[in-house]
């Protein structure tokens, strides 16, 4: 991997107010502190959205009055190591370079017989004799006029790139979202068996060497959060017998190093879905505790069972995460896409303990209708606070929005994707005027402005 530099524990401890502050600028925690538990000043009961959706003259995205997108960078484009912007761009984050540069790293979810956009130099597997296609983007942006100064392919070899997660230390974790190996099903030619987390700096300048992360666990990922306080790793599994994971690292900030994984047990509480009956109502804390796993590398793709065995809850399908600072205690809020009694997802929020007080976990959002929304994915926080959540659902006629919800537990709209294809990556700029957005398939990349704080 290129070279980048680690903190130790007293200085990444020390880090703690300025990583909070990068991490909200990038879409992975709460800003300005504020908790969705309730809600935050000037937030509250009355807030009923953005207004109607006005049509996109050019078919790609509604937006309300007032809003207004640009696409910074699409499928196809020129970039600048010789290679084309590769497709299916999904999860992503954003980070403030300093020098009046912002940059984004954009996973693309590619399975081997797809394009890369160009001839990879290096990376992590093969497939007959070839590097696989997956991996990351770089975009290099002019933090004012949003320009693209430069984009290039700064991770390959790697397969169905989801999503991931930024860290306080300047790095974007990325995670395969597959367990495709030689030996099984559809692995005929690898060369390496895949499902694991590696780790881009947002300063790369070129392809990084790529570096599984085996200790975080070989799994079907989808995303993950650290919180700056402890350096812990919490970590999504997109299935429908999923569990909540969390790596706890030997040296925060330095997760080659190895650490405990381990899966989240709720007590009294085997099973979150809440598809046989409300087991699990909406604002009820449970308390959690942590039981460690083995052998995490998991030749059998069997993780999740043996840490259901061992007593941890079931969730459906964890996609997004993302880590928020609350009043007392730092919270992960993690979407499940096809949870719930109707089945169109659900939000967990998970409260970490402190001072000696265990973590709890909540069910802070289930959707009951598909006008609050369908099928929930990546997660982030707008500027008032509200969560906003990017619809993955594929039907016969794709309807997929961004949505919102207020502290108090409210849906509304505030975009509809036009294209069939899903909406992924959302992530707000260090001042919070910019959502950027991926359009799934074919790549489109966007930049949306408008009165995030109103």
């Amino acid at each position: 991997m290129t070279p980048i530099t680690t903190p130790d524990r007293r200085s990444f401890i020390g880090a703690t107010a300025s990583a909070f502050a990068a991490l909200a600028a990038s879409g992975c925690m709460m800003r300005d502190g504020e908790s969705l538990a309730a809600p935050a000043p000037g937030a509250g009961g009355g807030f009923a959205g953005y207004g109607a959706l006005k049509s996109d003259p050019a078919g790609l995205l509604d937006l309300p009055q007032g809003f207004s997108y640009r696409v910074i960078s699409r499928l196809g484009d020129m970039m600048d190591d010789g290679g084309t912007v590769p497709d299916n761009a999904d999860g992503m984050g954003c980070f403030d370079l300093g020098n009046g540069e912002i940059a984004l790293v954009r996973n693309h979810e590619l399975q081997p017989r797809h394009k890369a956009g160009g001839a990879i130099a290096k990376g992590f597997g093969k497939k007959d004799g070839v590097f696989v296609p997956g991996g990351t983007t770089n975009l290099v942006l002019d933090a004012r006029t949003l320009e693209v100064k430069r984009q290039f392919r700064s991770l390959g070899g790697t397969i169905r790139n989801c999503s991931g997660g930024i860290t306080p230390w300047g790095t974007w974790l990325t995670c395969e979202e597959t367990t495709l190996r030689p030996g099984i099903a559809g692995g005929d030619g690898l060369d390496q068996a895949h499902g694991w987390v590696f780790e881009v700096p947002a300063s790369a300048r070129g392809l990084v060497d790529a570096v599984p992360l085996k200790a975080l666990g070989r799994f079907n990922h989808e995303a993950a959060c650290v919180d700056p306080a402890t350096g812990i790793v919490y970590e999504t599994e997109d299935r429908d017998d999923s569990v909540l994971y969390r790596f706890v690292p030997k040296v925060p900030g330095q997760l080659a190093m190895g650490g405990r994984l381990q899966a989240m047990v709720i007590e009294g509480l085997a099973d979150t879905r809440n598809r046989n009956g409300a087991v699990m109502p909406v604002g009820k804390p449970f308390r959690v505790t942590w039981v460690d796993l083995d052998d995490v590398e998991a030749p059998a793709d069997d993780l999740r069972q043996r840490a259901a065995a061992k007593g941890a809850a079931l969730v459906a399908r964890g996609e997004g995460i993302h880590m928020g600072a609350g009043r007392g205690a730092s919270e992960v809020f993690v979407c499940s896409t096809s949870g719930g009694a109707k089945t169109l997802g659900q939000i967990f929020r998970l409260a970490i303990g402190n001072a000696g007080k265990p973590d709890t976990i909540e069910l802070f959002f289930e959707s009951e209708s598909t006008d609050q929304f369908n099928y929930g994915d990546n997660i982030t926080v707008g500027p008032n606070g509200h969560l906003i959540v990017c619809e993955d659902q594929y039907t016969a006629v794709q309807e997929n929005h961004i949505r919102g919800i207020t502290p108090d537990g409210r849906a509304y709209t505030i975009a509809l994707l036009r294209a069939q294809t899903e909406l992924a990556g959302a992530c707000f700029s260090p001042d919070g005027k910019v959502l950027f957005v991926n359009a799934y398939g074919p790549t489109a990349t966007l930049a949306i402005t408008g009165p995030w704080a109103a």
